[in-house]
């Protein structure tokens, strides 16, 4: 599978990653890690930075790269083509001086829109917002149907908040007060920029806080939006205005475009229930100052550099510790780079993606598919009816790698440089918004990726049963030919591995293998698995990630399953691709070892103590230290292979260990 003939002579580990001070029997992660994270200490720019990152980084280069040699391009200078598209949205962003002297003029039309309405047009206002603005009271979207996979269906969801997650306004310690008056400062800053004296501004906060504290005292717990059950509600469009009858719905989707609505989901009843009966209280000062806030703060990162320079202290700074902000080229590249991304994409696959590369992928997803196979055949735990359909599932995961077959058509968006970044930005969104509205009862197109080829990332989707491993993630040092098998089934092996489990953690197993949300287990696996999950839970919920703060175990219960899958899986795929072969030491390291230090150095990185606690509330991933010890003190072949015994602080008795996949 590599091009190098020789094991001795491929990239392996990298000693300098190590920390030979501390012993791996003690804690695995500083040992595989602690020589990575001296090289790296963060700077000013970053709350956390670790391998992952560095790659990201490394692919913002090579996209910084494309596009500023695009404008040599004569395409960027024929308006429509999307090399004109992506130059122009980047030289906007990067126009410092002129973004300066606009100040608040572009958002201004937006802002006086709002506050000249007349608020029993409310429905046609909050449809106006969703065109394009923001989410504000609450939220809409078209998506698979969960229970009927190949249609779209619309969905109507809970409104985000301003500080992201529901426990910065119930929950009193002094992180939160610190944070809420961060917050204060902010909100009354941004109204100070668009023009709002300081009564106005004071009375603009006392309501943005009311709204958004009773918004969260009625959403969703971050335990319950991970249960697909609880966020499956359909209902015909007449139940919808029967149950929630004091907002006017016919008004607000015939603005929308939307005429013929017949039915749909409800992903919270309780909190779209709160919002029935919670708008008519509102005053109209209330309301406008909420939404003007709102698509004020949205607009932040695409206005002068007082908006800028806000939203970092508040965001950045104050909640996730950063120093500095990121460079303006940064910024700028990331607007075309979302909004035009598979056009960015294209160009980015090829310089930077060779056909090898997806050979390689096509064939290591096929040894992991095959060795997860056997794990759930090998099941103890599980009945064999539910085991025919697992691997019934396992055999359809759709697998896409790299970049899609069809490139996404981008000819309805304009940019005109004549015209604010804002108001380009904004008519792209009312496009997307518009895209993704005109797939109402339509066949779901399974075909469409929903990552860019250039993203640093992976996914699994469950209503589609398929894994996507865009060409960002497939370098080193996550991906390399050049790399010693090891390093590349521990690394890359166990994120293909990841992604295949997720089919099959709390939330994926509860849809087939069409994607489809159903039951298809026997309840006494259903038991057991679950058994299985409480205990992992438990595990994580033991670790103290701060003084005082202890890690969410439920919360990040898919992610800490997938990633003992992955890690498992992979391993299983490595081994049995080592048959026949030279089982050797490279560097005093066993094949074995090199897997696992390949994967710890996967999460190495250095955090700042402000972001653990952000992380810990809203990322459902676990932090990395603890995606390497708490995972891999389960997993017997790494105790093996390590010779971690009794006695030794990465070991746990077996009766403790929690095998799942």
């Amino acid at each position: 599978m590599s091009c190098l003939t020789s094991a001795a002579d491929r990239v392996s580990i990298n000693k300098e990653n190590l920390d030979d001070s501390i012993s791996p029997r003690d804690d695995f992660y500083m040992y595989a890690c602690g020589g990575w994270m001296k090289r790296h200490p963060l700077d000013p720019e970053h709350s956390h930075f670790g391998t992952f990152d560095l790659l990201r980084e490394n692919s913002r280069k090579q996209l910084q790269d494309l596009i500023t040699n695009l404008s040599e391009n004569p395409d960027s200078k024929i308006q429509g083509t999307n090399a004109q598209k992506v130059c122009d949205l980047y030289a906007m962003g990067m126009d410092c001086e002129r973004l300066n002297n606009e100040g608040a003029a572009p958002v201004l039309p937006f802002v006086e829109k709002i506050n000249n309405a007349d608020i029993s047009e409310l429905p046609q206002l909050i449809a106006w917002i969703h065109s394009g603005l923001g989410g504000s009271f609450f939220s809409t979207g078209v998506g698979a149907d969960p229970k009927n996979s190949d249609r779209n269906i619309m969905h109507i969801g809970e409104v985000g908040l301003g500080l992201g997650d529901r426990d910065y306004y119930l929950e009193e310690n002094e992180s939160n007060a610190k944070i809420m008056a961060a917050y204060e400062k902010y909100v009354k800053r941004i109204m100070e920029l668009v023009g709002y004296d300081q009564a106005a501004q004071q009375r603009v906060w006392g309501n943005v806080i009311s709204l958004e504290t009773e918004f969260a005292r009625h959403k969703m717990t971050r335990e319950e939006r991970r249960n697909p059950i609880l966020r499956y509600n359909l209902k015909s469009f007449a139940e919808i205005k029967k149950d929630y009858p004091l907002f006017d719905w016919e008004t607000y989707f015939r603005n929308l475009g939307i005429t013929d609505l017949t039915e749909a989901n409800i992903t919270s009843p309780g909190f779209l229930s709160f919002i029935n009966s919670y708008i008519p209280t509102l005053t109209e000062q209330q309301i406008k100052d909420y939404l003007t806030f709102d698509i004020v703060s949205d607009s932040s990162g695409v206005l002068s550099d007082d908006f800028h320079d806000a939203n970092f202290e508040m965001f950045g700074k104050v909640m996730s510790g950063k120093e500095e902000p990121e460079p303006r080229w940064k910024r700028a590249m990331a607007i075309p780079n979302s909004m035009l991304g598979e056009a960015v994409g294209e160009l980015y696959v090829n310089k930077f993606f060779p056909d090898e590369n997806k050979k390689y992928m096509l064939n290591l997803v096929e040894n992991l598919r095959k060795a997860l196979g056997k794990h759930i055949t090998d099941l103890s735990w599980m009945s064999d009816s539910t085991k025919a359909k697992a691997l019934e599932k396992l055999d359809s995961l759709t697998v896409k790698i790299g970049y899609p077959d069809k490139w996404k058509d981008y000819s309805g968006i304009n940019i005109d440089s004549s015209k604010s970044y804002l108001e380009n930005v904004y008519n792209a969104s009312v496009w997307f918004t518009r895209d993704n509205y005109s797939k109402l009862d339509k066949p779901v197109d399974k075909s469409e990726w929903h990552m860019t080829p250039q993203t640093v990332n992976a996914y699994y989707s469950p209503t589609s049963n398929e894994i996507c491993f865009p060409a960002g993630i497939l370098q080193a040092p996550y991906f390399s030919l050049d790399a010693d098998d090891a390093l590349n089934y521990g690394a890359i092996g166990v994120v293909i591995g990841h992604e295949m489990t997720h089919g099959f953690d709390d939330q994926g197993r509860q849809f087939d293998k069409d994607g489809n949300l159903c039951d298809w287990w026997h309840p006494s696996d259903s038991e057991r698995f679950n058994k299985l999950a409480d205990g992992l839970v438990s595990q994580f919920d033991a670790v103290e990630v701060a003084p005082g703060v202890f890690a969410n175990g439920r919360y990040t219960l898919g992610e800490n399953i997938a990633d003992q899958g992955g890690l498992r899986v992979a391993l299983t795929a490595y081994l049995e691709y080592l048959k026949g072969k030279e089982f050797s030491e490279i560097d005093g390291f066993s094949p074995i070892q090199r897997f696992y230090l390949s994967y710890a150095n996967v999460w190495a990185g250095n955090i700042r103590p402000e972001e653990i606690l952000v992380r810990t509330k809203t990322d459902p991933h676990s932090l990395g230290k603890n995606r390497v010890n708490v995972t891999l003190r389960n997993i017997t072949q790494f105790l093996d292979a390590f010779g971690i015994k009794s006695g030794d602080k990465m070991f746990r008795p077996e009766s403790e260990r929690v095998v799942i996949w």
